[in-house]
């Protein structure tokens, strides 16, 4: 590496000043480079010295007032009470805080720019639409500076104004006004800011105007963009001979007035006259020939993992050699601490408060303020609650965890009533408490970071990121609440939005050595600082430079009338700051993104094209290509039946006799492998709390529902008219709502008591119901109730074959109704009836499809299932197996059928379909006991979204579509 700048400076400090240096100053614009400094003055010196007064240029300037300096917060709560002063007295209403905190942004960056760059108020807000008055007004300004102003005003000058004109003028009119009344506010309160420190000073009306005096000398050190009041007092310093300027600079962009790099570093020495200590500007960059790697990478994020291989394959030695990441983008700050390999680090760029998991929990609060303390509900979202029982902060303990997302579960409460709530084993154990008061809402959150701040203290272990924000955090709501206090009471809502406007620009740096390691910093800090190797994120067009500027409500022709900063000053700035590291470093790499965005240009840098095509720096472009991966088919998931597995599935519905449902037997058949996982290896689905209808919950209640209505029925033991199920009609909504307060363990009494998918639910319930009852009376004259969901009779013994001995199982079934009817016709049946919510229907297309794998018609064969137990258990034969699927039984009755019609369930042809039945049963249960078939998935078998079991079996799911294509 070149001899590095600040190497110079300390030379150079040894050659002017010897020994004396204890009693001369040295100004940095930002704090970074001293620590570099003092380093190279320890080399240099070789031994103890007195050292140095080290500054950063606002705590320089900040010697020459005796006042304290006013926060910005304190600065915005001046601003609105000042300005709604005003609007008040044009006779306008006021504007509440959370719509002035954005404009109160942008006009104190604009006051703050007028005094830096010592800009007269009164005539910058000037109201001129005559050109001539420009031109007398402003006569010593340039022809090219008349133009700008005239240029700003062309579009006034035109009769009548837009509604937007016209805001903009009343807005105009009062920022003088309030520049002068905000400047009287800050001398009330004996309190300053930095932009007027810097103006009175230029102006000489500080009150320790010659504070400086009291050094031997000033040593300004790698300045470049100056203000006007900062050039003002350089020159009057400098002729005083109270000041040396050293400026970091190369004759490649200084020599070149087509450069953009050197514009300041020209105003600087030929215009405002400043000399650079450090005599002629050599030409580094132009007489250089090394190469720069350039990389171009799929992505944003992408960049940081490039980078990740890029330092992987270089090893430092970190003792001699140092090394930096500076980012263009600091965005990129989380993606690069994620993806950087174990290396030692220091981070100057602040971690951002609102990336990190500490924002998250506050916000969470304010948002559950806003329901149960602005609001006033007594019942939150259940994501809410679920949101802070996953959060790594709050650590509620595992057992209290369980047992609310079980209770919930079991609810399915989606909202949860906040009284109930019971978090009493995390920190944060007040979090849903609604406040007393709006005005608590500060103070209150103040405690929960006092509460986070104790908990990462008794973890025993320093966790310097989350300490230094919630640290940063409360101030800024101390800040804040003191603003409050001065104007009343205040809505939750109203507070809310401002905090969280307050803590959006908090974050902390993560320092380690900085002499040791790699830096992390952004573009802008390594300013003065120079490395053996660089590695710059971020370098796109529209990144670097930037291609917006700050907002302001000083239109960029005044701007450059009166020499306030432009965009064309913000790509000056980054091009020096991008340049000098080619002046110095030996080794640089270059990464940018090259995917086309609505964020990227998916271009390098312009700023890297122009050094590629004006210097001898031999670029050498990288481009991440992303590698075409064929993925190996995983293998099936197959469970063979051996050992552990063998004996569990025998011992259980053998030796034990745990019985076999309809549902369990049809599982099998549609997935072997979910039958293994759901009834054999039983894994259970993880409670959820679903915002969605729930069909299973909608079955249980019609099932409950029809029960009830039909019980009376029961106790009779012979035939009545179905004329008297009208009884039964007019009792369908009350008994729906009470059995939908049973499911959800709720205290529900009335329609209105139910939430909106409670409603659907007794709807769709209610109308089903009525359907069935309906259709038995428009059907059949008469009926006698046998049975009703009997759950504890039908358990019947099954003899099959296993290994070639004779083995049973156990048949169950539950059986949702067994009646007798009369027909219209005075046909007498005995039926079994089933009930069904969902898409089943009674038709049929092939045989020999249902008695198959994959069945094409489940309903039928549970249906036949439960006749097959109920006639061997009762010894009654002739049942005739029914299924009442309400959205489809006006149209297609209730008897299974083939689409044709020619085969129809009942008489000679359903007693044959039941012999059928029962050797495909036993065939299928055989199979399921062969320790030679292991179960897997069919992979002709429909998978649901909603099947908690599908990520087991979707590689079978997948080796299906590819024998398909």
């Amino acid at each position: 590496m070149e001899k590095a700048f600040l190497r110079l400076v300390a030379e150079d400090i040894q050659t002017r000043f010897g020994q004396e240096i204890s009693d001369i100053a040295i100004v940095f614009n930002n704090k970074r480079p001293i620590t570099y400094l003092k380093k190279h003055l320890v080399d240099v010196y070789g031994k103890a010295i007195w050292s140095p007064q080290f500054y950063t240029i606002q705590e320089f300037f900040g010697q020459s007032s005796n006042e304290l300096q006013a926060t910005p917060l304190s600065q915005f709560f001046y601003l609105f009470e000042l300005h709604n002063e005003l609007l008040i007295k044009e006779g306008r209403d006021p504007e509440s805080l959370e719509e002035f905190y954005p404009i109160a942004e942008i006009i104190l960056s604009d006051f703050g720019q007028i005094d830096y760059d010592l800009v007269p108020v009164d005539q910058l807000y000037m109201e001129l639409f005559d050109t001539t008055e420009i031109d007398i007004t402003f006569q010593h300004f340039t022809e090219e500076q008349q133009s700008f102003i005239k240029q700003f005003w062309k579009s006034f000058s035109m009769k009548g104004h837009t509604a937007v004109q016209q805001r903009f003028l009343a807005l105009w009119k009062r920022l003088p006004v309030l520049y002068n009344a905000f400047k009287e506010k800050l001398k009330q309160e004996k309190q300053t800011n930095f932009p007027t420190i810097y103006r009175e000073l230029a102006e000489g009306k500080s009150e320790i105007q010659s504070f400086i005096k009291k050094y031997k000398k000033v040593l300004f050190v790698g300045f470049n963009a100056l203000n006007r009041a900062e050039a003002t007092l350089f020159k009057k310093w400098q002729d005083e001979d109270l000041a040396l300027f050293y400026f970091d600079v190369d004759a490649h962009y200084l020599d070149d007035n087509l450069q953009e790099a050197g514009l300041f570093l020209r105003r600087n020495l030929f215009q405002t006259g400043l000399q650079n200590a450090l005599g002629e500007s050599p030409n580094i960059i132009g007489n250089r020939n090394d190469e720069v790697n350039l990389y171009k990478s799929l992505g944003k994020n992408s960049e940081a993992k490039l980078l990740h291989n890029v330092l992987q394959k270089h090893e430092f030695d970190f003792k001699n050699e140092t090394a930096a990441i500076l980012l263009a983008d600091e965005s990129l700050l989380v993606p690069l601490l994620q993806s950087l390999p174990p290396i030692d680090l220091n981070i100057t760029t602040g971690y951002p408060l609102i990336q990190s998991p500490i924002y998250g929990i506050l916000d969470l609060w304010l948002e559950v303020q806003l329901l149960v303390s602005q609001q006033k509900k007594d019942k939150i979202p259940y994501q809410l609650l679920e949101t802070f029982l996953s959060h790594p902060m709050t650590k509620v303990s595992w057992k209290q965890k369980q047992e609310i997302q079980l209770e919930s579960s079991k609810k399915q409460l989606f909202e949860i009533p906040v009284a109930e709530i019971n978090v009493s084993s995390s920190v944060l154990g007040s979090f849903f408490k609604p406040l007393q008061n709006p005005q608590d809402l500060i103070p209150k959150m103040i405690g929960l970071i006092d509460d986070l701040l104790s908990s990462l203290t008794l973890e025993g272990r320093t966790r310097l990121i989350e300490s230094n924000l919630l640290i940063e955090a409360k101030k800024v709501l101390n800040q804040l609440h003191l603003g409050f206090e001065k104007l009343g009471n205040l809505s939750v809502l109203f507070q809310s939005g401002l905090i969280k406007k307050a803590l959006s620009p908090i974050n902390s740096a993560i320092e380690g050595d900085q002499l040791y390691g790699i830096q992390i910093m952004g573009l802008l800090e390594s300013r003065c600082l120079n490395f053996d190797h660089v590695y710059i994120l971020g370098a796109n067009e529209g990144i670097l430079p930037k291609t917006s500027s700050s907002a302001t409500f000083l239109p960029n022709n005044l701007r450059k009338a009166y020499g306030l900063p432009v965009l064309e000053n913000q790509d000056a700035l980054s091009a020096y700051l991008f340049y000098r590291h080619f002046q110095y470093s030996d080794d640089i790499h270059l990464f940018f993104n090259g995917i086309v965005d609505e964020s990227s240009s998916g271009e390098e840098s312009r700023f890297i094209k122009q050094l590629d095509y004006e210097t001898n720096f031999n670029f050498v472009q990288h481009a991440q290509v992303q590698p075409l991966l064929f993925p190996v088919q995983p293998q099936e998931l197959l469970i063979e039946k051996k050992g552990e597995i063998w004996d569990k599935l025998f011992n259980s519905y053998i030796g034990s006799q745990k019985p076999i449902s309809a549902s369990a037997f049809t599982s099998y058949l549609m997935s072997p492998l979910q039958f293994f996982l759901k009834y054999v290896a039983e894994i259970k689905e993880p409670p959820t709390i679903s915002q969605e209808f729930e069909m299973n919950k909608l079955g249980t209640v019609i099932h409950e529902c029809m029960e009830r209505l039909l019980t009376p029925l029961l106790s009779k033991n012979d035939f009545v008219p179905t004329s008297e199920l009208q009884s039964a009609l007019d009792l369908v909504d009350s008994v729906v709502i009470d059995e939908i307060a049973k499911q959800y363990e709720s205290e529900l009494q009335k329609l209105e008591d139910l939430n909106s998918l409670q409603r659907i639910m007794h709807k769709i319930s209610s109308e089903y119901i009525r359907m069935y009852l309906q259709y038995d009376m428009d059907q059949y004259e008469s009926i006698k109730i046998v049975e009703l969901e009997n759950d504890k009779d039908y358990l019947l013994d099954f003899e099959i074959e296993v290994n070639g001995k004779p083995e049973k199982v156990k048949l169950y079934g539950i059986i949702d109704r067994v009646d007798e009817v009369i027909t219209k016709q005075g046909i007498r049946k005995l039926r079994i009836v089933d009930y069904k919510t969902g898409s089943d229907q009674v038709i049929f297309g092939n045989l020999e499809k249902v008695f198959a794998e994959n069945t094409e018609n489940k309903a039928l064969l549970q249906t036949l299932f439960y006749a097959y137990v109920y006639e061997e258990k009762s010894g009654i034969q002739g049942l005739e197996p029914h299924l009442y699927v309400a959205r489809r039984m006006r149209e297609d009755g209730t008897l299974f059928r083939n689409k044709s019609g020619s085969m129809v369930f009942e008489d000679l042809i359903l007693e044959d379909q039941k012999k059928v039945f029962v050797e495909f049963l036993r065939e299928k249960l055989e199979e399921l006991f062969n320790p030679e078939i292991p179960f897997k998935h069919n992979p002709d078998a429909q998978v649901y979204p909603s099947d908690p079991y599908g990520l087991f079996y979707r590689y079978s799911i997948s080796e299906k579509a590819e024998e398909e294509v």
